[in-house]
């Protein structure tokens, strides 16, 4: 087993996020050895979603106003519908996310996940995957779209939904102990990989 020791990942989500694709993860990333730390646009609580109804609600650990991505070494974004819609539109979000691609960090995104990436101008010129429904504005945003369990590409890691959970949380394991990528650096004005 890949050990992360030492490693912080910083999970965003608000509330609408897919449950399982914020639980599974972070339980796979803790048996690893890291810590977790969920991070919101909310100060206190946020609800997931389970399939078709609100499913349980969890502390948010560090509100977005107070996370420094200097602090973590990894990001994580869950799916869902609501949650990335939400989370695309807040600028402090997109600022975050962006700065683990301006350090070449790991990021893993699933599902609808990967809408954030468009709007924080990272997507351009990455090959990706996603739930099926968001293909388009992936693809109008530059993105290589291939339909496949889970993508790599250069330190970011995506799949298309919960099914795809553990292969994309072995992934997410692999590219957080690899560390930096060079490749994962973006032009954050542009949106194009170097």
């Amino acid at each position: 087993m890949t050990d992360l020791t030492g490693k912080r990942v910083a999970i965003v989500v608000t509330d609408g996020f897919e449950q399982v694709e914020m639980t599974s993860p972070r339980e796979a990333l803790e048996e690893a050895g890291a810590e977790t730390y969920l991070i919101s646009i909310k100060d206190d609580r946020v609800k997931g979603w389970k399939h078709t109804d609100w499913g349980d609600s969890f502390e948010v650990d560090v509100p977005i106003d107070e996370a420094a991505p200097d602090d973590y070494d990894a990001l994580v974004l869950p799916g869902g519908v609501m949650n990335p819609d939400k989370l695309r539109r807040d600028d402090r979000v997109l600022e975050f996310v962006r700065a683990f691609f301006e350090e070449g960090k790991p990021v893993a995104a699933i599902c609808h996940g990967p809408w954030t990436l468009i709007d924080a101008g990272v997507a351009q010129g990455r090959r990706m995957t996603s739930y099926p429904s968001i293909r388009k504005d992936l693809e109008n945003a530059g993105v290589e779209w291939t339909d496949q369990e889970v993508v790599v590409d250069q330190g970011l890691v995506t799949s298309r939904k919960p099914e795809d959970l553990p292969a994309f949380n072995a992934k997410m394991i692999e590219e957080i102990a690899e560390g930096r990528h060079a490749g994962v650096r973006s032009d954050a004005g542009a949106g194009r990989a170097l």
